[in-house]
């Protein structure tokens, strides 16, 4: 295994919600350098304290990170696989195959890769992933404007058709069951419903909806990456409502999640250095920016773990990072 001093030091900032808060709120971010140079590590999935598994979508791997050594391990895989996605639970990690039409499940242990295939012709571009309370996965393939499931007891996977042409299947998270996904080729989200995909029309025709969060009241929240707003959709009644990002137009909203307290984080990608900017839903307003240390690049989605209230993301500055929040 390898060790990897910090890129940085930690570089803290002062993030003030308005007078009217409960709370003045703290970001911490400190990130690490891969070993791997100009791998593209992205989306980090936190399955203990000791281990945050990554892929690297230019370099073909899986990767574990230990935050507490600073250890990094590698795993290879298979026929230039082009990861795009790792989620991992006690049977091991299961990452995106998104250049060779498969979903791999990589042995805790032995580290061996076992492949489900996409069925049918054509792109078969396993992107983003997540669990249901069963195990169960669903996931996006955007190429393919196709939203799949893959029963993992089985091993059968079924694809279900986007009927809006060239919509991009992007962002998925799963809320009490329920998948929830943009299509980022258009101003549409979707989710399945009664046995079928229902696709539900932003307000806005420009909207690009590229990740989204659900929080725990069932709000459904996106971030619109062409024009810079962070937008809310409630199920119950239809009703949007959005707010444009700080920096307005140049925002380009990317990596998203959200907190225990029900806030939302997003980055600003379309800034140099990349920011990182908190929302809280009771005042509606937005924490002050905090950079990058370096740079990012782009962040291009993130976990929260609950149990050190800090979000983990990677970066295209070849680095993986950790943002704690934290409140008085």
């Amino acid at each position: 295994m390898l060790k990897w001093m910090p890129v940085t030091t930690v570089c803290m900032a002062m993030c003030l919600l308005p007078a009217s808060a409960a709370a003045e709120t703290t970001v911490e971010i400190k990130e690490w350098q891969v070993p791997w140079p100009e791998s593209r590590p992205r989306d980090p999935w936190v399955s203990g304290p000791d281990r945050v598994w990554f892929v690297g979508q230019k370099s073909h791997y899986a990767a574990t990170f230990n935050p507490e050594t600073e250890e990094f391990k590698r795993y290879d895989l298979p026929d230039n696989a082009g990861p795009h996605t790792v989620i991992a639970d006690d049977r091991g990690a299961w990452y995106a195959g998104n250049m060779s039409d498969h979903i791999g499940l990589i042995g805790p242990e032995s580290g061996d890769i076992e492949k489900f295939v996409l069925p049918g012709e054509g792109r078969r571009d396993s992107h983003t992933m997540a669990f249901t309370s069963e195990g169960d996965i669903w996931f996006t393939a955007q190429g393919a404007n196709k939203i799949g499931f893959l029963d993992t007891d089985s091993k059968e996977m079924t694809l279900y058709d986007v009927s809006t042409e060239r919509a991009r299947p992007y962002g998925i998270v799963i809320h009490n069951d329920q998948p929830w996904a943009t299509l980022f080729g258009s101003n549409k989200l979707a989710t399945f419903k009664d046995g079928e995909l229902v696709e539900i029309e932003l307000p806005r025709e420009q909207s690009r909806p590229r990740r989204l969060a659900v929080t725990d009241d069932g709000m459904v929240w996106y971030v619109d990456y062409a024009q810079g707003y962070l937008g809310r959709y409630n199920p119950d009644n239809g009703e949007f409502k959005e707010w444009r990002a700080p920096a307005e137009h140049r925002s380009m909203p990317y990596g998203m999640s959200s907190d225990s307290e029900g806030r939302l984080w997003f980055v600003e990608t379309g800034v140099q250095p990349n920011r990182m900017v908190g929302f809280d839903p009771e005042t509606e307003e937005f924490t002050d920016p905090v950079e990058i240390p370096s740079g990012g690049g782009t962040v291009r989605h993130m976990y929260y773990d609950e149990a050190t209230n800090s979000i983990w993301f990677g970066a295209d500055s070849n680095t993986i990072g950790r943002a704690t929040i934290q409140s008085d």
